[in-house]
């Protein structure tokens, strides 16, 4: 078995591998597996210059592939290991030369994604300067800003990739994706404290909600159904009647004794080959490896199912929202123009939402993407189980604006659109509103006079 390990960002050194390479080739033989360390190709990409893009190295990915002896002119099948950053990157080489009308010719056939940033770390907002700081991360090497923008909540890379996968049937096509990923706290891993290294739900860095490729895509539309004559308040209806997009499910095993990173607990640098019997991880990377149908795959995934609910047992889980917001011609709403509001109960107020349900929010100022992180066990107990999301844009009033919409949940439960452990994606489309005297035509026979100081009528031109 060909297995090539890609790392994280901003490493510069392939220790970063630790011995988990040596120790899946010592226990690879009580999983029959073939796994020789001549088998095994450490990437080492460039991720700490500013010019360069996780596009740039997907690309780079696919030339280094086929510079290995004997793939002159296919790439041999292998299998892929990755760590944080290393799990998009794959994605996008897998996205860029195959997606999904060629994964049937994808000569990748696993994908064990360790701790991977699939939807971004909330640990990217904090900036480049800052983040350089964590020198026991870092090692003091300044952190490339084009992945920094890739990994910060909400980016547009990461929401077209998602998209995207959405299409994938990859177990049909022999190709098997997993996420691995921790959810403990290393607080003496770093020089100093932030919030977003030691929040719940979390491994310090990548949160599980973040790593999950398990997440769901709703597309809510403005429409001219009125809830509120005074202010003018729009219904907000999805866009399919199923209501919900989500991807062909990926196994998931959630571990709570392993952080992101470091030699103590890392979920990848602090693997031992003398220990590797004896560590789950080694062991559940392995299991994946040996799945070789989609009927084995279904069976990895049920055992990592059970797996996660044993160790996350009675915590918190937690979720997320990304909420992008533009209008019906295409133009972004930017982030100082409008206002997004939670809502919940029969009344669809914001004071209906259940006590301890909210834990951060973040705002993507290249994107305007609001990026919502919620207790999804505590809204799980929402009032009357009915959610609701009211956004207000501006301009409100003159020539052209915009009236606020509500979507309202009524029909279907509140896990459908927010589940724990989750990403969830909303496209909101809200309508812009012109006024009928934006253009008027007179007869030419009228009296010639100024218009400039005409008024805005009242009416739409859709009224």
């Amino acid at each position: 078995m060909n297995i090539i390990f890609v790392h994280g960002w901003s490493v510069t050194n392939t220790d970063t591998y630790g011995e988990l390479p040596k120790a899946l080739v010592a226990a690879a033989e009580q999983y029959n597996l073939d796994l020789q360390i001549d088998h095994i190709n450490l990437g080492r990409y460039v991720s700490f210059h500013d010019e360069v893009t996780v596009d740039d190295i997907a690309k780079a990915m696919d030339r280094a592939l086929r510079d290995i002896p004997g793939n002159d002119t296919d790439i041999r099948e292998f299998s892929c290991i990755t760590h944080s950053t290393g799990g998009p990157v794959v994605r996008e080489w897998v996205d860029r030369f195959y997606g999904a009308r060629k994964l049937g010719a994808l000569p990748l056939k696993h994908l064990v994604m360790l701790a991977p940033a699939n939807h971004g770390s909330s640990l990217a907002v904090i900036g480049k300067k800052r983040l350089s700081r964590i020198k026991s991360w870092f090692q003091g090497v300044e952190p490339g800003q084009k992945v920094l923008d890739w990994l910060s909540l909400g980016s547009r890379e990461q929401l077209d990739l998602n998209e995207k996968w959405i299409r994938y049937d990859s177990a049909k096509n022999n190709f098997f994706p997993f996420v691995l990923t921790g959810q403990r706290i290393d607080t003496k891993f770093y020089d100093f404290l932030n919030d977003y290294l030691v929040e719940p739900g979390s491994d310090g860095v990548v949160r599980v909600a973040g790593a999950n490729l398990n997440y769901r895509y709703v597309e809510l539309i403005q429409t001219t159904d009125l809830l509120k004559k005074s202010p003018k308040v729009y219904s907000f209806k999805p866009a399919i009647s199923s209501v919900i997009r989500k991807p062909k499910a990926t196994p998931i095993g959630i571990f709570g004794d392993y952080s992101h990173s470091g030699r103590k607990m890392g979920i990848m640098r602090s693997i031992m080959r003398s220990n590797a019997n004896n560590e789950p991880i080694v062991d559940h990377i392995l299991k994946c490896l040996a799945v070789v149908t989609p009927s084995d795959y279904q069976t990895r995934a049920k055992e990592l199912e059970e797996l996660s609910k044993q160790e996350q047992g009675q915590s918190n889980r937690y979720a997320m929202l990304v909420i992008n917001i533009h209008d019906d011609e295409g133009n972004s709403i930017k982030q100082d123009d409008f206002d997004v509001f939670l809502l919940a109960g029969r009344t669809y107020s914001p004071t209906n939402l259940p006590k301890g349900f909210f834990r951060d929010r973040q705002i993507n100022k290249s994107t305007s993407n609001l990026v919502y992180y919620v207790n999804a066990d505590i809204m799980g107990g929402i009032k009357d189980g009915l959610f609701g999301i009211r956004v207000v844009a501006r301009p409100d009033k003159g020539f052209s604006h915009y009236s606020a919409g509500e979507f309202r949940s009524e029909g279907f439960p509140i896990e459908k659109i927010l589940a724990p452990n989750e990403t969830t994606y909303v496209d909101v489309t809200i309508r812009r509103q012109i006024d009928k005297n934006v253009f008027t035509l007179v007869k030419a026979s009228a009296p010639q006079g100024s218009f400039k100081g005409i008024k805005p009528s009242g009416k739409t031109v859709d009224e």
